[in-house]
């Protein structure tokens, strides 16, 4: 029965975003609409990456030495030079495990 349900609440999850996709073109929609829809990605990709950087496992605010703040930065900085997703993710990944193996260790 419970694979039942998860099967089931998995096919409902995506037909109702499938069917938003399918039945939605883009000549449906207006150039304002298209112009607010650009920055959703901006949005949320901060929603999601600042809990991981500034909550720790207990739900606290980290100290203002924790690597993960410093290789924000540093993935901030590149960022802002380069406008690449990839150099950007890239930067903070190697600067974070730098940080952690070999200066915070």
């Amino acid at each position: 029965m419970t694979w039942l349900s998860i099967i089931i609440a998995g096919l409902l999850t995506y037909f109702t975003r499938m069917a938003m996709i399918a039945l939605v073109g883009r000549e449906m929609l207006s150039e304002r609409v298209k112009e607010v829809l650009a920055y959703v990605p901006s949005a949320v990709f901060p929603a999601i990456i600042f809990p991981a950087i500034f909550i720790n496992d207990y739900g606290t605010f980290v100290e203002i030495h924790d690597p993960k703040i410093f290789a924000a930065i540093i993935a901030i900085i590149v960022g802002f030079f380069s406008k690449s997703i990839i150099s950007t993710i890239l930067s903070g990944l190697f600067s974070y495990w730098i940080l952690v193996f070999f200066i915070f260790n």
